[in-house]
């Protein structure tokens, strides 16, 4: 398993944190040889990313980008992309009255939800919701 966390942001968050949170989903998915990348940005960058991929030329939390196609020999399990806006997040966070380390995280999972082919539709998707609102009773 291999999570790549790149960070071109200034607030300082608790990324291995946010690892191990990641790595728990992925073992409960049956996930362990896949790999993600994960960006905490800011609103400037995921703006651009909305824009450019969705045609909304305005901020968002998270974004996700599932890998299409399999990778090469020795590339692994590529699941995709997670990118998270950072400054989005600390106003959910005090909205939502948690930690900025805990609206990160709920953030990333919801994007690997996606990342693992659920939308919010699914049943999946609200087992995983319904899971995460156990560990995050406030959100």
């Amino acid at each position: 398993m291999e999570i790549e966390i790149q960070d071109d942001q200034d607030v300082p968050l608790d990324t291995e944190r946010l690892i191990n949170c990641l790595s728990g989903c992925l073992q409960r998915a049956g996930c362990e040889d896949s790999e993600l990348s994960l960006l905490l940005t800011t609103d400037e960058r995921i703006q651009e990313l909305n824009s450019t991929y969705r045609g909304k030329p305005v901020p968002t939390d998270v974004l996700s980008f599932r890998q299409e196609e399999e990778g090469g020999p020795g590339m692994g399990n590529l699941l995709g992309d997670i990118v998270i806006s950072v400054p989005t997040a600390e106003r959910q966070a005090r909205e939502n009255g948690i930690s900025l380390d805990e609206e990160i995280e709920a953030l990333a999972v919801h994007g690997l939800l996606h990342l693992l082919g659920h939308d919010h539709e699914t049943e999946g998707w609200e087992s995983w919701e319904t899971a995460l609102k156990e560990v995050y009773p406030n959100e």
